[in-house]
């Protein structure tokens, strides 16, 4: 997308004089008013001069990026991104963390899944073949996998079967960095789902609402409650990135590295660990046949916006258990938080402004 007057006038843009008589290196986060992507700027800033790629208007990236406005499915609005930047910063970018992709929790098929994700990917790519680029890190996702059972580790190496739309066009994507990236050295990282002590996880701050309002909903569960999936803080994601960028030279040309926590919780573990931080006690969890589990979400969505879509109903039984031992090997990396130890953070946030809480994690009261 063309880049708007306001950011052409913008007191971080050098549009001008460009940038190329500064010592910072260059690095482009894609997703820059996200979530991951706005962490990541103010880290990155520190030490390197930051352009956020992201779509017009708001929200915008941090005031210590420059905001330069693109559309990844439209060539015309990319070239000009492009042009842009050559014009203010040159021909060198140290790294390009993608972080832009589209996903939804309806689990109905979207034509943006492939637009966005794989084609804006491989969009991308094709641009930076004209750029000194020393890194391109993609984040793909756990749920590339195929399930696995407690105590198997997921490693890098584990077959993939991803099961619904989102993860697919992430492993399409990574099969498009593989073959569009050139000579572009690219780190592809696994996430396991992302948390925060202000929430940040769509299944974890859902839970936390049923337990916190009492639904009958957080007490039935059609699965089997020693199953989990591994989770990862939000700052430990923004250590590893920053790692590999620091790292880039060392790293393989292309690698792939899981990024989660070091403990899996189960379900159980989960409902327990909220209901006590809440209630001060444990909430039990009741059994149903997952036909029963489906028939409820069904009619609740036909009441309103429930977060619990039947399709989930028979993806519930999966368990995900990282293994994330490369990433620590090769960057040196190692998560410094626990989903255990967060949750009753998370709680205390919750409980200290509800409405705010459920505004920042888009919960439908």
């Amino acid at each position: 997308m063309e880049t708007s007057n306001k950011n052409l006038q913008n007191k971080n843009s050098h549009a001008d004089t460009g940038d190329r008589n500064t010592n910072k290196e260059v690095i482009i986060v894609t997703g820059s008013s996200g979530m991951l992507g706005s962490a990541l700027i103010h880290k990155l800033a520190e030490k390197y001069r930051v352009v956020g790629f992201d779509k017009d208007g708001y929200p915008f990236p941090p005031v210590e990026a420059e905001c330069v406005c693109v559309d990844l499915t439209s060539d015309d609005r990319m070239a000009f991104a492009f042009k842009r930047l050559r014009y203010a910063y040159g021909n060198k970018i140290a790294a390009v963390v993608h972080l832009a992709a589209y996903y939804d929790f309806l689990g109905e098929p979207s034509d943006l899944y492939d637009k966005v994700t794989v084609k804006g990917t491989e969009r991308m790519l094709k641009y930076l073949q004209d750029f000194e680029v020393e890194q391109f890190i993609f984040s793909s996702s756990m749920l590339v996998y195929k399930p696995s059972s407690p105590g198997v580790l997921i490693t890098e190496e584990s077959p993939l079967e991803p099961k619904w739309d989102y993860p697919k066009s992430k492993v399409t994507t990574e099969k498009v960095m593989h073959e569009k990236r050139g000579e572009i050295p690219v780190v592809m990282m696994r996430i396991a789902g992302v948390y925060s002590e202000e929430g940040s996880s769509i299944p974890i701050t859902n839970q936390l609402q049923r337990i916190y309002e009492k639904q009958i909903s957080a007490r039935l569960y059609p699965a089997n409650t020693a199953h989990g999936s591994t989770f990862v803080h939000r700052d430990d994601v923004i250590n590893a990135m920053v790692l590999a960028v620091e790292k880039r030279n060392d790293l393989p040309k292309e690698v792939v590295l899981n990024i989660g926590d070091e403990e899996t919780l189960t379900y159980q573990e989960l409902q327990d660990i909220i209901s006590t931080a809440i209630d001060g006690k444990k909430s039990p969890i009741i059994h149903i046949p997952k036909w029963f589990a489906k028939v409820g979400a069904f009619m609740q969505n036909l009441v309103g916006k429930a977060f619990i879509k039947p399709w989930m109903i028979d993806l519930a039984n999966d368990h995900f258990e990282m293994d994330s031992s490369k990433a620590k090997k090769l960057l040196g990396w190692k998560p410094k938080h626990g989903l255990r130890d967060t949750l009753p953070k998370m709680v205390e946030n919750l409980k200290a402004n509800p409405e705010k809480f459920y505004r920042e994690n888009n919960l439908n009261k």
